[in-house]
């Protein structure tokens, strides 16, 4: 093993992880692949976050800090860090499969024409109790070539990606606020060869402090710019400035925690049945926000049957914002 040059950089940013990251360390430690360095980008934390990752004495981790500058300034401030010519995306509160690396590097090195590989997901709530599994869009290359520009091919963190295509595409595009990762893919899939694994690598935590919330809980507008720059492939400084500052009003405990349980809800009513745990969070998530009449409606429709629920969210997605 090469520690100067290793074959994968694991790249994490963290802001305030310090409950959870520990836990994600682990899960990068005890892969069956070795020849890798962990490379985490503190992104301003005010919590325990560096002193748990300081507790961690293997050589493998690489803490770099900066400011709050949010995490698409921290990926490609990692990027440039990063000492290995593959690059495993991974989240400071996710776990991975302990077989994760492996796969994917034994994928990229019997298939060089390709350049990212994903995964499915099993999502968990902020306990670590599993709520479902998420498979993505698309498997193959064709068809995620034919996907349209407003689905998102795949579930970031469990993206592993030659970083020379990355840096090459600019990186990420640090104006496309919570969606940066969605932006780089519909300008660089065009000439990249891709595809998912169907089985999951990672397990994904939602929580309340997670940066991203549930696109339903979004303002139209914010949905509108968001789109349009994705089907332009184009996205100006103004237009970023607009979504951070709608997004800045939205970043609010209450919305945050209202918006985790509402997602849990959906997730365990529509992915995972089980109606009596998703009125349990649709409960409190009506107590956090009581106007937001979608709360109601969602705890209503858990009373109907399961198939019926199945239909209707599928011609509710049939529009033009996906989950």
């Amino acid at each position: 093993m090469n520690f100067d040059v290793p074959k994968i950089t694991v790249l994490m940013p963290a802001y305030n992880a310090g409950k959870y990251i520990g836990e994600a360390i682990e899960s990068v430690l005890q892969q069956t692949f070795t020849d890798f360095e962990l490379l985490i980008v503190n992104d301003g934390s005010t919590d325990d976050t560096a002193d748990v990752i300081r507790s961690f004495t293997d050589p493998r981790i690489v803490m770099i800090h900066q400011d709050n500058k949010g995490v698409a300034q921290a990926l490609n401030n990692g990027l440039k860090y990063a000492r290995a010519p593959y690059i495993a995306r991974f989240d400071a509160d996710d776990v991975c499969h302990i077989e994760r690396l492996q796969l994917q590097y034994d994928f990229m090195i019997s298939n060089p024409d390709y350049s990212i590989i994903g995964s499915a997901a099993d999502y968990m709530d902020m306990e670590g109790t599993y709520l479902f599994t998420s498979t993505p869009p698309a498997l193959n290359n064709e068809h995620i070539q034919q996907l349209e520009h407003s689905v998102c091919p795949f579930i970031h963190s469990t993206v592993f990606y030659k970083k020379e295509v990355i840096l090459k595409a600019g990186g990420y595009n640090e104006h496309a606020y919570t969606y940066e990762d969605h932006f780089l893919w519909v300008n660089i899939l065009k000439d990249q060869k891709a595809c998912n694994f169907s089985q999951p690598l990672i397990k994904l935590r939602l929580n309340p402090e997670s940066i991203t919330i549930d696109e339903k809980w979004r303002p139209r507008r914010f949905l509108e710019i968001k789109y349009s720059t994705l089907k332009s492939r184009n996205i100006t400084s103004h237009e970023g400035n607009l979504l951070a500052e709608i997004g800045e009003k939205q970043y609010s405990p209450k919305i945050k925690q209202g918006s985790y349980y509402a997602l849990c809800a959906k997730k365990l009513l529509i992915n995972n049945y089980h109606p009596q745990k998703a009125r349990l969070h649709m409960a409190r998530a009506i107590c956090v926000s009581p106007l937001r009449l979608d709360n109601y409606l969602l705890y209503t429709i858990s009373y109907l049957p399961e198939k019926l629920i199945a239909w209707l969210h599928k011609i509710s997605s049939g529009g033009h914002y996906n989950d």
